[in-house]
């Protein structure tokens, strides 16, 4: 008994393009980031201090990243889904 798929699929044309995509924000993120890691080791204070309803910035900035991210993989999502509709598009109009 084999373990294979039960459809065959061809290379994704888009994954070249894809990776690259996915590689750029994830750099974007590293940035952003990291600039939160700096902002906690080499200026405490600054973190210490209440910026939205009493809540400090390490906080608000954590939470942040966390929307940051997933906003990230909304725009990934959908500039993926656009470039692969575009590529079948294409390979369609050939056929």
């Amino acid at each position: 008994m084999l373990h294979e798929p039960a459809n065959r699929t061809d290379k994704d044309a888009s994954s070249d393009w894809k990776a690259k995509l996915g590689i750029k924000l994830f750099w974007l993120y590293c940035l952003v980031y990291s600039s939160f890691v700096g902002l906690a080791v080499f200026t405490t204070n600054l973190m210490k201090k209440p910026v939205l309803a009493g809540v400090n910035l390490a906080i608000v900035y954590g939470m942040a990243l966390i929307i940051f991210a997933i906003i990230l993989g909304v725009i990934y999502n959908h500039l993926c889904t656009k470039k692969e509709d575009e590529i079948l598009g294409k390979e369609g109009e050939a056929k």
